[in-house]
């Protein structure tokens, strides 16, 4: 019977010869075995099943949750002279019907079916009279309880099998799939695990990186600018994202499409049609995208937020690099994504599937914090303990040396013990940098010997510093409402100095020395200004802030605000006060910045100071405009305007703030302020994904004291 599928794979798809992994796959199913096949994406795990077909009598069923797939292979079946359709909820149900005739008549080679109509009796009676010798369970982890897209209705194949007069051989697939998913899958389809193909995870044409600690947008625009004839995928968290990314992608005149679940079935199709015709060469999508997308030339794949568990990092990022040429896979990690994925799991997962969910969370943030092989680290994720370092992914090609923390390490796991290891990483953060926050204080951490000793650090640095070891094994965390870390025994070891501990040096673009005469002018711009305002210096700009300033030499307010410290009201106050001196700097020490023309002095804005004016923003509001109108018609920093509305609200003036927070982001702050108190709205907004602002925060935590005061 071989004989006959290598026949078929000359005559039907042209091939002489199978790829890795096929060939054992399909003498299984010829020999009558059930088994399981794992393949990454684009390894070629539908002929392992469409072959068989050919070859045995009778009709395969195909069961797949992946409704354009099935679409795209039974498109390319009829191409290539082999009868098979599908039935699912894009068809009628007349349609259906008809289809399910003809298949019971031995019409088709291939059946196509949605798990979902295994839930029907009517469905599971009608494949009685029908002869069926191998059933193909494509998207295996999904009948697994541990796997990242478990479905219930998969659970119904196992009966289906049961039910059939004569048994089929079951074949199921799968590119993602960890040790104990495996296991699981085998149990439910009684296969033996010993009937197991896998050609192994690594994708030697992908190079994976993790980018942290910059301005997301700006390397996006900057990236697909320098890759604007490719084709590409970029994925976010959100509905919302997908819509914020697109709108700014397209101002930036990107050929950029979008897809997520809130857009009505045309549209989707619309946008998707383009994608896979090369009419736009971008996607922002959610992860409602790309499932079965058979697009071969997408050569990079950008993960904006990061993905929730590796299992759908691997399956997204594997759609890159289809046709075996080079593709690049890139996570831009920030911290507060976290939190999203954190609220997403705990609103969409089953109670008893929160727990574990998160764990896989923790080890996603584990992948963005490690400094070993990226792919090494996929591979062993996903079982395969055999590694080495691949040599193309961002941190096999880093060149930064790695500078001793075994000090540093040794201050943090010491400061977990003596707070109990009951506590969570940014409580542990704000003790080792000294915060004066209240629930602190009230817990007595301020008398611990470890309370201040990183006060030279921020608390997002000493964050950061936290989930490193964490990606280490020297921190452990525990899941549950409020996540806590622990001391693992390898942390223990570095505690009593069996081990040491390294870490790779922080990049700077420029190195900015103690007497840099930039840094020197820039002080005293901040000094005049504070001065003038009777407030201390560092109230202006913080020296980290000054010295970030001489670095980046910032000549516009759009590349001001990317300094660290820099907001927009900040940016309102004194933004053209340090970016005239940076300038007039630039011009003097062309050296400095050669790439640079010295041409790009703000105008000073001529606006007249208006008495009263939060009142006139009031008025303005309550005759129904929106802030960014109000903004734009009194020539006001949108920020300005927003202070105008609380102030005015703690004046006791109706003011709706409510109406002026997404109810989405209402659970996100409550939980923000449980966990890093009220006191200061930094370790809040540290907490809190970029979109939700500090006007939010502070509208937020005014409500509340007004609720505590009724």
């Amino acid at each position: 019977m071989f004989e006959k599928a290598q026949q078929f794979l000359q005559q039907y798809f042209g091939y002489s010869l199978f790829r890795k992994g096929q060939e054992q796959a399909i003498r299984y199913v010829l020999e009558g075995k059930n088994s399981l096949c794992v393949m990454p994406t684009g390894g070629g795990k539908s002929m392992c099943y469409q072959i068989p077909a050919l070859v045995l009598p009778g009709t395969t069923i195909v069961v797949s949750p992946l409704i354009s797939l099935m679409k795209d292979q039974v498109d390319a079946l009829l191409q290539l002279g082999i009868p098979a359709t599908f039935i699912n909820s894009s068809i009628s149900l007349r349609e259906a019907n008809e289809r399910m005739m003809e298949a019971k008549h031995g019409r088709y080679k291939l059946l196509y079916i949605a798990p979902e109509r295994l839930e029907s009796r009517e469905f599971m009676e009608d494949l009685q009279g029908m002869k069926i010798p191998l059933v193909a369970v494509d998207e295996a982890h999904c009948i697994s309880q541990w796997g990242h897209d478990f479905r219930p209705s998969y659970r119904h194949i196992r009966r289906m099998v049961d039910n059939l007069q004569e048994k089929p051989i079951v074949l199921a697939l799968t590119a993602t799939a960890t040790p104990k998913v495996r296991d699981d899958i085998c149990e439910s389809l009684e296969i033996d695990g010993n009937n197991t193909v896998m050609t192994g995870f690594e994708r030697e044409n992908l190079s994976f990186s993790v980018i942290k600690g910059q301005d997301r947008l700006l390397f996006l625009k900057d990236f697909l600018k320098k890759n604007h004839k490719e084709s590409g995928i970029i994925y976010a968290a959100t509905r919302k994202m997908v819509d914020q990314l697109y709108e700014r992608l397209k101002k930036e005149n990107i050929n950029v499409g979008r897809y997520h679940a809130g857009m009505s079935d045309m549209d989707r199709m619309r946008e998707q049609e383009q994608f896979l015709e090369d009419k736009t060469t971008v996607m922002v999508a959610t992860s409602a995208f790309g499932m079965g997308i058979d697009k071969s030339n997408i050569r990079y794949v950008i993960h904006f937020q990061l993905p929730k568990n590796m299992e759908s990092y691997y399956q997204e990022a594997g759609r890159a690099g289809r046709d075996g040429l080079a593709g690049e896979c890139i996570v831009l990690y920030s911290p507060q994504d976290v939190q999203v994925q954190r609220f997403l799991i705990e609103q969409s997962s089953e109670r008893n599937r929160i727990s574990q969910e998160l764990e896989k969370l923790q080890l996603m943030v584990d992948y963005c914090h490690t400094e070993n092989c990226l792919q090494a680290y996929i591979l062993q994720y996903f079982g395969e303990r055999e590694t080495k370092s691949c040599g193309r992914c961002g941190n096999c090609t880093d060149s930064r040396a790695s500078v001793d923390v075994t000090k540093e390490a040794q201050m943090v796991l010491s400061c977990i013990v003596r707070m109990g290891q009951k506590f969570g990483k940014t409580m542990t953060a704000q003790v080792l940098t000294g915060s004066k926050n209240k629930k602190i204080t009230e817990l007595g951490f301020h008398n611990l010997s470890t309370y201040g000793i990183m006060k030279e650090k921020s608390a997002k640095e000493v964050s950061d510093f936290i989930e490193f070891l964490i990606s280490q094994d020297l921190i452990a965390v525990q899941h549950g409402s409020f996540p806590t870390i622990y001391v693992t025994e390898k942390g223990r070891d570095v505690l009593l100095e069996k081990q040491t501990v390294s870490r790779k040096q922080a990049v700077q673009s420029r190195h900015v020395s103690k007497d840099d005469i930039l840094f020197d002018c820039l002080r005293t711009v901040r000094r005049s200004i504070a001065e003038s305002e009777n407030v201390p210096p560092f109230v202006i700009f913080s020296d980290a802030t000054l010295k970030d300033m001489c670095v980046k030499l910032p000549q516009s307010s759009e590349e001001f605000l990317q300094v660290n410290g820099v907001g927009e009201n900040k940016l309102k106050k004194y933004g053209e006060a340090f970016i005239s001196a940076i300038i007039a700097y630039c011009e003097e020490h062309p050296e400095r910045m050669q790439e640079r023309s010295a041409e790009s002095f703000l105008k000073k804005p001529s606006k007249k100071a208006e008495r009263d004016s939060h009142l006139v923003t009031y008025e303005m509001f309550q005759n129904g405009f929106t802030l960014k109108e109000i903004s734009k018609k009194r020539e006001l920093a949108l920020s300005t305007v927003e202070n105008h509305l609380l102030h005015c609200a703690e004046q006791g003036l109706d003011v709706d703030l409510g109406s002026l927070i997404p109810a989405e982001f209402l659970p996100l702050i409550k939980q923000a302020v449980k966990e890093a108190g009220s006191g200061k709205l930094k370790p809040i907004k540290e907490l809190l994904p970029e979109e939700i602002t500090y006007f939010m925060i502070k509208a937020f935590l005014f409500l509340n004291r007004k609720r505590e005061k009724e």
